[in-house]
């Protein structure tokens, strides 16, 4: 009687551990198709190599030029560039496509991303997102406070974009000059350590990469630094532009 006993245990024992390898089987492969579609279009295209190929045969490369004027709405700031967002199921397939294309992820990148706060976008749409420096929003030290960065932009009608613009923009902007570095200007995630990160999608030359950086209120960022953010739909409001054109310089 024991030993039946203990037979049907083994047996439920060994369906429970079948159960749980078909639930990770049809996970892994609800993840296949979105990755599988960006590893064929994406292959290879974030390595060093593969960066300096293409910058030598584009005949443009779209940069984030700066103005020569601070802006006074960013209604009046053209769009840079529009990428779509909500292609993947899940973060777990979104890194994956990255990896398959051969992109990087810093380390603090890697732990933002593996945070509950960093989410992924349910429906597919557009995202136009305009790239500025703090000195186009009327800073003229050297360096600024990203709290004052941020609180500038939104006087102006800037929205700050959701962190996984940063991962899709990697993926979506293989031509990047090298030496450029931009700054998405989202709410910092903070690391395990409870470190506030914000992104960044950069080429420093060795390969396309998502690095992570200090996100803090008080972060001191030169002044040259360039934003992602993305503009808000309809006029700005009247109260907040006046506020923002009041501490601009005339």
């Amino acid at each position: 009687m024991i030993f039946k006993v203990e037979g049907n245990g083994r047996k439920a024992g060994a369906g429970r551990r079948m159960a749980k390898r078909v639930c990770s089987l049809v996970v892994a492969a609800l993840s296949i198709p979105y990755t599988f579609l960006f590893a064929s279009e994406a292959r290879a295209q974030c390595t060093a190599r593969d960066v300096l190929q293409n910058q030598l045969t584009l005949k443009k490369i779209p940069s984030a030029n700066t103005r020569q004027t601070p802006i006074r709405s960013a209604v009046n700031v053209p769009v840079w560039k529009t990428i779509t967002v909500g292609t993947f199921a899940s973060a777990f397939a979104l890194t994956n496509a990255l990896d398959a294309a051969g992109c990087s992820i810093g380390s603090l990148a890697g732990e933002v991303i593996a945070r509950p706060a960093f989410f992924i976008s349910t429906a597919k749409r557009n995202v136009d997102l305009v790239a500025v420096t703090a000195v186009e929003l009327g800073f003229q030290t050297d360096t600024a406070a990203l709290t004052e960065i941020y609180g500038r932009a939104q006087q102006l009608g800037f929205e700050l974009p959701a962190a996984e613009v940063a991962l899709q923009l990697r993926l979506q902007y293989f031509d990047q000059p090298i030496g450029e570095f931009l700054i998405t200007g989202m709410e910092p995630i903070k690391t395990w350590g409870g470190e506030p990160i914000i992104l960044t999608v950069a080429n420093g030359g060795a390969g396309l990469i998502v690095i992570g950086q200090d996100g803090s209120a008080h972060a001191q960022i030169p002044v040259t630094s360039r934003f992602l953010f993305v503009r808000a739909n309809g006029n700005v409001p009247s109260d907040r532009a006046e506020e923002a054109r009041a501490i601009l310089p005339p």
